[in-house]
């Protein structure tokens, strides 16, 4: 089914930071900018904005989330790296970019943020404190689209939307990525056609493999990371066509459909052999959504709307929805 979640300005219990520490939202449509300062609205409730004007010309694509109430978003326009305070709305800049686009990102409890470099064929580790670029990698010489990454426990894993293959960076025992990627081709289910193939990647819920979605053909697949080899999910006939980021929490997969301006609510089996299609959520402040990250009960995701002809003025922003997330 699809359901429409509209979200005003989101009340927060401002002693508690931690997930579900919410109170329930106003009814009503949202308002194009409803930004509270910390510490503002009723007793000691602090409003969160449900949207966050970024700069002109940012054209955002990757969202990571944490440690707390902080967002770091990539821009496609330049590669830079902004951090977002969810509290206030605030922004600012991180680390200025390489001049080429940053596309997925994903942040670890260390100040590390792992950027995927789309067409430079490239990965980055990132200090969020300084903005200084801690490591390098040229994943591919050739034609490639290095999409998005995933932190697991030993690896940060990146697609590529144009190669059958992953990129895996090792990860030490404290964190620090290793010196030299591997590179994991993939085989069995999978096949790549014309168009962004492997995009969005998450863990399974038992730890024990990768998912990926294909978005040309709107397919799941899981992957054994040893091996590379994929199966595709039974998904009961639905399909995930537009398919971008996907964000795992418990058994439940959020998939962004970027054009279709939607996301799909998943179930999982523990595996992640088998999903269930359990609800379609939009908002009429969607524009090309392409990634999502949580916090507090809340989705958030950066509009790239790549229906609009990007310019050096032209308007983007970061939108947040309230939703129960499934264990």
């Amino acid at each position: 089914m699809r359901r429409d979640v509209r979200a005003a300005a989101i009340p927060l219990v401002a002693m508690g930071l931690a997930m579900g520490a919410v109170t329930p939202a106003h009814a009503g449509a949202p308002t194009a900018n409803p930004a509270v300062r910390s510490g503002e609205g009723h007793g000691n409730r602090v409003l969160f904005p449900a949207t966050i004007p970024l700069p002109p010309g940012f054209r955002p694509e990757g969202i990571a989330i944490g440690p707390g109430p902080v967002a770091y978003l990539g821009s496609l326009a330049d590669g830079s790296i902004r951090r977002i305070d969810l509290i206030t709305g605030r922004g600012s800049l991180v680390s200025q970019g390489p001049g080429t686009p940053t596309v997925g990102v994903k942040t670890d409890d260390r100040g590390r943020l792992y950027a995927a470099g789309g067409a430079a064929g490239n990965a980055r580790v990132i200090d969020t404190r300084t903005g200084g670029v801690l490591a390098s990698y040229q994943l591919e010489s050739g034609t490639s689209f290095i999409n998005d990454v995933v932190l697991t426990k030993g690896a940060a894993w990146f697609t590529d939307s144009l190669n059958p293959v992953l990129h895996r960076l090792p990860l030490r025992r404290d964190g620090r990525p290793a010196a030299d990627v591997e590179r994991v081709p993939l085989t069995g289910d999978i096949v790549y056609g014309p168009g962004n193939n492997a995009n969005g990647i998450a863990p399974t819920p038992d730890g024990k493999g990768l998912l990926i979605v294909q978005s040309n053909v709107g397919l799941l697949f899981r992957v054994d990371p040893s091996t590379g080899l994929t199966k595709a999910v039974d998904l009961g006939g639905e399909t995930l066509v537009n398919g971008d980021g996907l964000l795992l929490r418990g058994r439940t997969l959020y998939v962004v459909q970027n054009r279709l301006n939607t996301i799909a609510v998943l179930r999982l089996n523990a595996t992640g052999t088998s999903a269930r299609v359990v609800e379609r959520l939009t908002d009429p402040r969607f524009d090309v959504p392409t990634t999502v990250a949580s916090f507090g009960g809340r989705l958030y995701l950066p509009n790239a709307r790549f229906t609009t002809t990007p310019t050096p003025t032209t308007t983007y922003d970061l939108v947040a929805i309230r939703h129960g997330f499934g264990g």
